[in-house]
């Protein structure tokens, strides 16, 4: 088929592949050509009439449109103004995590001391502030150079990675802080086998309060220095990693539980596609995952906007209810301190794909965490403690929010794109395409292609092929940002800098 109407009540269709005027949509003439992923009339609509996708109203038409008419953001205005005040309408789903039949039970993982399951056995580089970004980069590829015949995907250490990040210093109350606790949550997480910690000495970040904030952990695995306090801070760096190397060197992958899997959903450069193809996949698995005693996470709480009501209505009950509101507006008093608009439009390539309003782009975000409960809601930087499907306090921006669900303790992040992104966060980031010919066109940067859902491939099977994917890479398949050796970090930064 080369359109889709999504929900039976919705006035629009969605093409599926690039149609032409004269085409026949649903009975319906087209007036234009139509691009992937664009929106169709189906009936004429006047001035000010909701355009209806997904069974919700998305915005209202500014002008009037005729049957077979593209629509898109230059004649459609969100609905959505001001902050509003919600009530729980609890509307559970009787049974989650059905739609998918095979018989995974486990992966092969890491089993940590503490108790976590890690996917990879790496050695982390964690600097306290950027100052010392070069000097953890440098100690780095100096044992990296050292140990070159030792350290990669298939042998005892997967990877032996610095995270320069820009902060550490010259921030102030929640924004020194947030730095704090992503870079403490960092250090306990389970794909690290082992962790250096490197400080400058005179930064905002001391390394005392910082080692008291990390709390207990195990210091044959976990090492910090002060580089102003040793004579050769590269040297002595060294020593610490070839010290926690033959420790890490003994570690092996086990058979663990699909139950232990931790997995965050983050999307980008999303196209018309993606509440379609890619996100309605990720809820599938979602589901199948949570089903198992697995956990989600879901973040992006502008991209909620307009869709959170759905959420809300899942809470498992009014306290998470309650969490899930503030989630909602703290975030839309933020923007407000700031002097900008809460319901800000999708951003250009959102637009080129076929996304018009925020309501559109929530709608289809929000499809990736399924239909199960939602069991907790997490701050920014706050790790996991409920099992089930969970809200993360992140915003929007790719690298940011994966970076939150990372250190919220998610083991890996799947991410869909219908335009394609090439990064990587701290944990493996798998890259799902939303259509074929972005899959085709980027190899080196798409890991899983949703796109052939729209060439009427059925959901079971491209899920369970999905399935064996994910937990490929959970047992240590590389992904392509892992090959690429594009790993990154970005801490979500609020308030003054000094």
């Amino acid at each position: 088929m080369d359109y889709i109407k999504i929900n039976p009540s919705d006035n629009v269709a969605v093409a599926l592949t690039d149609l032409r005027a004269g085409d026949a949509v649903a009975g319906v003439v087209l007036r234009t050509d139509v691009p992937r992923g664009h929106k169709i009339v189906l009936t004429g609509l006047g001035a000010g009439e909701n355009v209806i996708k997904y069974g919700f109203p998305i915005g209202h038409v500014t002008r009037a449109v005729q049957a077979g008419e593209m629509i898109d953001h230059t004649c459609i205005k969100t609905n959505l103004e001001g902050l509003l005040e919600y009530s729980y309408h609890p509307e559970l789903a009787a049974q989650a995590g059905q739609a998918v039949s095979g018989g995974w039970s486990t992966f092969r993982g890491y089993r940590r001391g503490d108790g976590q399951v890690g996917i990879r056995n790496e050695i982390w580089v964690i600097p306290t502030v950027g100052c010392v970004n070069g000097i953890c980069e440098q100690i780095v590829a100096r044992f990296k150079a050292e140990m070159a015949d030792q350290i990669g995907a298939g042998r005892s250490v997967d990877a032996v990675v610095a995270f320069p990040h820009n902060y550490g210093c010259s921030q102030l109350g929640d924004d020194h802080q947030n730095t704090r606790t992503v870079l403490a949550d960092m250090v306990h997480h389970p794909n690290a086998g082992g962790v250096l910690v490197v400080s400058l000495g005179c930064e905002n970040n001391q390394l005392d309060a910082f080692r008291e904030l990390v709390g207990p952990v195990d210091e044959s695995r976990v090492r910090m220095f002060v580089c102003q306090t040793v004579e050769d801070e590269i040297e002595y760096g060294l020593q610490q990693l070839r010290a926690i190397y033959a420790v890490c060197a003994q570690d092996r992958r086990t058979d663990v539980p699909v139950s232990e899997l931790r997995v965050g959903l983050k999307c980008g450069g999303s196209d018309g596609l993606s509440g379609i193809t890619a996100n309605p996949l990720l809820g599938v698995f979602s589901d199948w995952v949570v089903a198992r005693g697995g956990t989600t996470v879901l973040t992006e709480v502008p991209e909620m906007f307009g869709a959170e009501t759905i959420l809300m209505n899942r809470c498992q009950d009014r306290a998470t209810f309650d969490k899930t509101v503030r989630l909602i507006n703290d975030f839309k008093d933020y923007f407000i301190r700031n002097n900008q608009p809460v319901y800000e439009n999708p951003s250009p390539g959102n637009k080129a794909g076929g996304i018009s309003t925020l309501e559109e782009k929530s709608l289809g975000c929000t499809q990736k965490c399924g239909g199960s409960p939602v069991r907790d809601v997490l701050r920014y930087g706050e790790r996991l403690s409920v099992k089930g499907l969970n809200l993360l306090s992140a915003p929007g921006n790719d690298l940011v929010a994966s970076t939150a669900l990372a250190a919220a303790g998610c083991q890996l992040v799947l991410f869909t794109t219908g335009r394609g992104t090439p990064f990587g966060s701290f944990v493996p980031t798998m890259k799902i395409a939303t259509n074929t010919a972005l899959a085709t066109r980027k190899p080196t940067w798409i890991d899983f292609n949703a796109g052939v859902l729209a060439q009427d491939e059925p959901m079971e099977k491209v899920a369970a092929r999905f399935i064996d994917a994910v937990l490929a890479v959970a047992g240590g398949e590389p992904v392509n940002s892992e090959k690429n050796g594009f790993r990154e970090i970005a801490i979500f930064k609020t308030g003054v800098t000094l």
